[in-house]
């Protein structure tokens, strides 16, 4: 049966035949899920392919979408500038609805581009392409970026120019050492464009949630580290994941650089679009080299591993024993009202372990949260990413959420691998963020 849609109407007048998603058995430890919905958008996916790189400029428009098979190229051929100069260079993931189902030990995850009985909406966003580094070029006012630079005023790491010229160069790499408060800072320097004043971001909670469900609906599984397969099933369907992604280092990555991101940003603008794994070779100018394959989900590179990403919009208020001996999660849509002082226009979305360990049950709950309940599992068993936490001796802390791993972090990482062990004051050397934007409502 064809899309049939009323006139007048925006909804269609058989709603069940335009969702798709999937339904996960609490009880089954296999991270592979079964599929429901209409058969022919598994195949389609007509949220998952109105993915796409982009060029977008300081008042949230669109200069220019990229090629889909090329992102060294715009979509109608000629050289694409991603230095910055004609826009951030971003993926535009789609106005879409999503919407949770409970029945007994099952949760059924289900989307759709029309606005359905009980679904909710997941409002167009922008993520990054590459993980975020900062223009330096105004001193005064660090803007967060996405883009392909290698000039000085790009510098990623910790801005250490006396790796320039050698195998350790941050010249083009993500930037790291700098905590959640200052990345929220140096994205506002790009404007008021956008949601309530504050469309521009540090990475978002809600573009990282967005991210893992369309990722787990269109390869049916919650094992984003599992081996890619280029090759559709029999059915047409997604199969396989991510790969490793970048998280097999081993051993020697403080020698190296003392923990600094290792990748270039742009390693997959080959793949465009498309989902992938690009092979990266790392030396160390003594002969001795390390490849990783680096992964793309729809454009979004590395959307795990590398590097932490430090995720605003979301928090973690976590209790002592004797302070009340709970794990509590919040959240805020309205990124005008971000903050790392208190919990107001926050909403507590559910309660988090009190140990670390692979996540055995998510929080979901009406709005997807990808944050865990319980911790048991493994790294081939359940959501088989792990989550990091700990408990303060006295008094409340208040925390923030890293998400996805590092290099070295191998199975421990993924899509849901998240921490909880920082505020948002606290930097890292393999610690990253990336660049969002929210437009208008």
């Amino acid at each position: 049966m064809g899309i049939f849609i009323g006139i007048g109407n925006t909804k269609p007048t058989f709603p069940y035949d335009y969702y798709y998603g999937v339904k996960i058995d609490l009880n089954v430890a296999d991270p592979a899920l079964v599929r429901v919905g209409r058969p022919e958008l598994h195949v389609s996916l007509p949220v998952q392919s109105l993915m796409r790189r982009c060029l977008l400029d300081d008042e949230g428009k669109v200069t220019a979408y990229l090629h889909p098979t090329d992102s060294t190229k715009t979509d109608t051929g000629a050289a694409a500038d991603l230095t910055g100069a004609s826009g951030m260079v971003m993926v535009e993931i789609p106005k879409h609805y999503r919407k949770f189902e409970f029945d007994g030990q099952t949760v059924t995850a289900l989307i759709s581009l029309y606005p359905l009985p009980g679904f909710h909406v997941v409002p167009k966003m922008y993520r990054s392409a590459y993980e975020a580094t900062v223009d330096r070029t105004a001193s005064a006012t660090p803007k967060l970026a996405s883009v392909v630079n290698t000039t000085a005023a790009f510098r990623g790491g910790n801005n250490n120019a006396a790796y320039d010229g050698t195998y350790r160069t941050f010249l083009g790499l993500p930037a790291t050492q700098i905590s959640l408060t200052n990345f929220r800072k140096y994205a506002r320097n790009r404007g008021t464009a956008g949601l309530n004043g504050a469309g521009w971001n540090c990475d978002l909670y809600a573009a990282q949630l967005a991210t893992y469900w369309l990722y787990v609906i269109e390869y049916a599984n919650l094992n984003s580290q599992k081996a890619f397969n280029a090759e559709p099933t029999s059915e047409g369907y997604k199969q396989g994941g991510l790969g490793d992604g970048v998280t097999t280092w081993n051993g020697d990555w403080n020698t190296y650089n003392g923990y600094y991101p290792i990748i270039p940003c742009g390693v997959t603008n080959s793949l465009g679009n498309r989902t992938g794994v690009v092979e990266h070779t790392v030396s160390n100018g003594d002969a001795i080299s390390k490849k990783f394959n680096v992964p793309s989900y729809r454009g979004i590179e590395n959307p795990f591993g590398h590097i932490w990403s430090w995720t605003d919009g979301c928090k973690c208020e976590i209790q002592s024993e004797t302070d009340g001996g709970l794990a509590k999660f919040y959240v805020c849509d309205d990124p005008a009202k971000f903050q790392d002082t208190n919990y107001n226009d926050y909403q507590q979305r559910g309660l988090l372990p009190r140990k670390e360990g692979y996540v055995k049950r998510m929080m979901i709950g009406e709005y997807g949260e990808n944050m865990p309940t319980e911790v048991g599992g493994n790294s081939a068993t359940y959501y088989c990413d792990y989550y990091y936490t700990n408990i303060p001796a006295s008094g409340t802390a208040m925390r923030g959420v890293l998400f996805g791993g590092n290099a070295a972090y191998g199975a421990y990482a993924g899509l849901s691998c998240a921490h909880s062990n920082h505020t948002a004051t606290s930097t890292g050397a393999g610690v990253g963020s990336r660049l969002c934007f929210i437009p208008e409502a």
